[in-house]
């Protein structure tokens, strides 16, 4: 119904982006410049998008300097790792996947969020 004024997406894609409370803070549902965006508050969201993105910026550039330091001194670097998923080699087609080691359900029915990193 209506279907001219939604781009003609079906309701599924339409309803992808539905905010869903206690989600990781994490959740790119949350992300402000989407929401001023999805409001019409076309300048917020660019300012917002510009922000997210420097923030962006500046997590890769301390990551690298880290890196940097640890192979400069010699000692054990841990790069970033997702928290619910880890990279394995698919057993037939022999590709590296993101696999669910677990974690996400259960911190989602604690509403415990702590090793979330703060990325909005």
């Amino acid at each position: 119904k209506h279907a001219e004024n939604m781009y003609y997406f079906s309701e599924l894609a339409l309803t992808l982006n539905a905010p869903e409370s206690g989600t990781a803070p994490t959740d790119s549902r949350l992300r402000p410049d989407q929401r001023l965006m999805e409001n019409g508050r076309w300048d917020e969201a660019n300012a917002e998008k510009q922000r997210l993105e420097e923030k962006q910026r500046i997590s890769r550039k301390r990551r690298e300097a880290e890196a940097a330091r640890a192979t400069e001194d010699g000692t054990p670097y841990d790069p970033y790792k997702p928290l619910w998923f880890e990279r394995r080699k698919d057993p037939v087609t022999q590709e590296l996947a993101h696999v669910y080691k677990g974690g996400y359900w259960e911190s989602k029915e604690k509403q415990d969020w702590a090793l979330c990193p703060d990325i909005f």
